[in-house]
């Protein structure tokens, strides 16, 4: 797979990336194949790359970068929730008991734990192998394959200062979202949403 302006979502190609919104909150957009990236950043040559770069750092993987944030001792508050990646649960109760034990800002690095710990919100696209399969409970509305809806919300927010100087110029931003109150992204509007990057 090759990021560029020609790119179009599709199975198989999973892409992360990050955004910030009018107010600095920094959010970890997972397109789970079907999501939308910005224009603005396809036209970035290598941003395949830079966005890995990125990843990396979330993870703290990072050769280039091995300072990182301070924990933000923070909790993970789960909202809408993928019905096909959860289809073996019964209830919301079960999926909240889930994320709880899994995201304490104490325990390892996962994505449960990345709000606590980092500070990121994290939207997912909706997925599935055909329209309707899937759909994020919790949300009440239409959605089609490719909207990005707020899974995990962090209690203590980060900013752009906890990613490299090097790297902010590879994060979207929009000026008219404010992801607290935000539970979807319209695949659709995400160009119109996120028209330049930090810096530019």
């Amino acid at each position: 797979m090759v990021l560029n302006k020609d790119w179009t979502p599709g199975f198989g190609e999973l892409v992360t990336w990050f955004a910030m919104d009018k107010c600095g909150a920094i959010a970890v957009m997972v397109n789970n194949c079907f999501g939308s990236l910005p224009t603005v950043l396809l036209n970035i040559p290598g941003i395949d790359e830079e966005l890995d770069a990125l990843n990396e750092f979330m993870w703290e993987e990072s050769e280039r970068f091995t300072e990182y944030p301070e924990n933000k001792k923070g909790q993970t508050i789960l909202d809408s929730y993928s019905a096909y990646s959860y289809r073996h649960t019964l209830s919301r109760q079960e999926v909240e008991s889930w994320v709880s034990e899994r995201s304490s800002f104490d325990s390892r690095l996962t994505e449960y734990s990345i709000p606590s710990i980092k500070g990121f919100y994290i939207y997912h696209g909706v997925e599935g192998s055909l329209p309707g399969e899937d759909f994020p409970k919790g949300y009440d509305g239409p959605t089609v394959m490719g909207d990005y809806f707020r899974y995990l919300m962090p209690s203590v927010f980060a900013r752009i200062e906890d990613i490299p100087v090097e790297l902010r110029g590879f994060v979207a931003v929009s000026d008219s979202l404010e992801f607290s109150e935000t539970p979807l992204i319209r695949s659709e509007s995400v160009d119109g949403l996120f028209s330049k990057t930090y810096g530019g």
